[in-house]
């Protein structure tokens, strides 16, 4: 073996947390996997100088000596990327947990040598026929058994030329060949760096948005397919309820949900709620397309910073497919913090509040994988990215958010008056912005809701001007103000507690149609322009406020989810009464 390609050969000598250095015979690149001490410990090259070697651990360290072995693999951290990723959950570094015991070891071995992934048979179903010219992307065959959608073995990045054999119908296990293109063997399952972004031919302009069946984000702060959203917010402003919320009812067709230094009972409940949600799209449990890459407070620190680049590289590779998938990142936070202390123990000269000076090069890097492309093989597909955040003590001025809010299409800031007053979602119509909105309104206006950007534009009024005369009322009293302003608080009520409060725990409101969102909002509007018109009659605004509002607030609880026509009709009947007032 020539010196360009020998292994790694060196001794730790020094351990200080997660940061390992070892001196010794290195011959190794920036970001190769080494496997440190008797144990073997995961940990990845971030330095090189000269003979000595440092790297960071993905493994706890408790017990790690000077003078222990170091072993390269000679490969960066990477991926087996196949059959067997939907309905199970990973852990940051892409190593089973479904079939691991109750508590993990830091021997556990990789997905590529685990006998529960390489050793399962799955069904493969050829499709590419002997003597065909394929070329990247293009679909050699298919597995029917690995989830509720469509697996689609692809032909991978840097192959092409003639199907020269394909195996036939039948049983293959996840390192299984399957066909041979050009002279390269293409196996059932790839491996791929999880820091290396996966290629496309082009992304595509097109706007179409992302319904996520949560209305104050799909009324006012829409977000679009391929594009990046955050969800800032302090503790126990519902953060993670919001995201479970997307996960469940959003329409992308894989869900990857990268469970990132959260409490353990959170996780746990996502899991559980997926397993026995009933999937409408197919039947069966949304669980079976949805990947859980799960990197919990519990486990090791240095795996947040992987988990991050795993649960986006599953994303692209569903992607490829030609599918759409939305990568929901709880919390960013806890990745930023483990770069920090990660940075901090290497001497790195910190940045503000201790985090690295390239905080923003990472954000950034790891929201600008989102994106609506057009695939190797010619088709429409997209990641979506919702990252929480989660700033200490609620303080939104802390880099980790304010670098976040330069990266992100959409910002979903979540308020904590809102949230101790029972109003959830608690999304601030004041501090939340969505940068795709003129583009999203042509759209609507293309599929045949012109009215769109204008019903938004009015709630977006209304809501800015009830917030404002609420603070006047608090000084002079409500009493104080003209009928038509009071009219206005009555709105912003109106508008807040029956189109923008929303309850998970309610099968008829935890999800809501784009077509029953409208309706609401119009109904709203509506029932207020009635009211305006009354107090220029002459009606007085008590009068008006004394009125029973209840069959316009209950509507989004008493009717199902997609009922958009008995909105309609409670609006007109509603309406036609307050015409009635004398």
């Amino acid at each position: 073996m020539d010196a360009l390609n020998r292994p790694l050969a060196g001794r730790v000598v020094r351990v200080n947390g997660p940061l390992v250095e070892v001196e010794g015979d290195v011959v190794a690149s920036m970001l190769d996997v080494v496997m440190v001490g008797p144990q073997r410990i995961s940990a990845e090259t971030v330095a090189i100088a000269g003979s000595r070697l440092t790297v960071q651990a993905y493994e706890y360290t408790g017990g790690l000596k000077v003078g222990a072995a170091v072993e390269s693999t000679g490969e960066p951290l990477s991926g087996l990327l196949g059959p067997g990723l939907l309905g199970n959950v990973f852990d940051g570094l892409m190593r089973p947990l479904s079939s691991a015991p109750t508590w993990l070891t830091a021997d556990r071995p990789p997905a590529t040598h685990d006998p529960s992934v390489i050793d399962h048979l799955w069904t493969f179903v050829p499709t590419a026929a002997v003597g065909s010219v394929v070329t990247p992307g293009s679909v050699l065959g298919t597995v029917p058994d690995a989830g509720s959608l469509e697996h689609r073995v692809l032909v991978p990045w840097g192959v092409s030329g003639d199907v020269t054999w394909m195996a036939a119908e039948g049983s293959a296990r996840a390192l299984d060949v399957v066909a041979r293109v050009g002279g390269h063997a293409v196996r059932l399952s790839e491996s791929w760096p999880v820091r290396q972004p996966r290629p496309f031919l082009e992304r595509l302009s097109e706007v179409v948005p992302l319904h996520t069946g949560q209305r104050v984000l799909d009324l006012l702060f829409p977000l679009a397919r391929g594009a990046a959203a955050a969800v800032p917010g302090g503790f126990g402003t519902g953060k993670t309820m919001l995201l479970q919320q997307i996960a469940k009812w959003s329409d992308a067709d894989v869900i990857v949900y990268v469970g990132c230094g959260e409490r353990g009972n959170e996780l746990a409940d996502v899991l559980a709620d997926l397993s026995t949600l009933v999937d409408e799209r197919t039947g069966g449990h949304l669980i079976d397309r949805t990947v859980i890459i799960a990197n919990t407070s519990n486990m090791p620190m240095m795996a947040r910073e992987s988990s991050i680049y795993t649960g986006i590289t599953v994303a692209e590779y569903y992607r490829d497919m030609g599918y759409d998938v939305v990568v929901i990142a709880d919390s960013t936070s806890r990745w930023a913090e483990a770069l920090r202390e990660f940075a901090n123990r290497n001497g790195d000269l910190p940045a503000e509040e201790g985090y690295p000076a390239h905080l923003a090069s990472a954000v950034a890097a790891f929201y600008e994988r989102a994106g609506r492309v057009t695939t190797l093989g010619g088709l429409p597909a997209s990641v979506t990215v919702i990252g929480a955040v989660s700033p200490p003590g609620g303080d939104l001025t802390e880099p980790v958010t304010t670098v976040t809010q330069r990266f992100v299409r959409s910002l979903w800031l979540l308020d904590r008056d809102l949230a101790y007053s029972r109003h959830y979602p608690a999304v601030s119509w004041t501090g939340s912005f969505a940068r795709d909105v003129a583009d999203l309104g042509r759209w609507h206006a293309a599929q045949g809701d012109s009215g769109w950007a204008e019903r938004r534009g009015r709630a977006m009024g209304l809501l800015a001007e009830a917030e404002r005369l609420s603070s006047l009322a608090e000084v002079i009293g409500q009493s104080s103000l003209p009928g038509h302003e009071r009219v206005v608080l009555l709105g912003g009520r109106l508008l807040r507690d029956g189109v923008l409060l929303q309850n998970a725990l309610k099968s008829q409101d935890s999800y809501c149609s784009d077509a029953k969102a409208s309706a609401l909002l119009d109904l709203v509007i509506d029932v207020v322009d009635a009211c305006q018109r009354l107090v220029q009659r002459g009606v007085a605004a008590t009068t008006i406020e004394e009125l029973d509002f209840g069959p316009v607030l209950r509507a989004r609880e008493e009717l199902d989810a997609d009922d958009a026509a008995g909105v309609d009709t409670r609006r007109r009947a509603f309406v036609d009464q307050l015409e009635q007032v004398p």
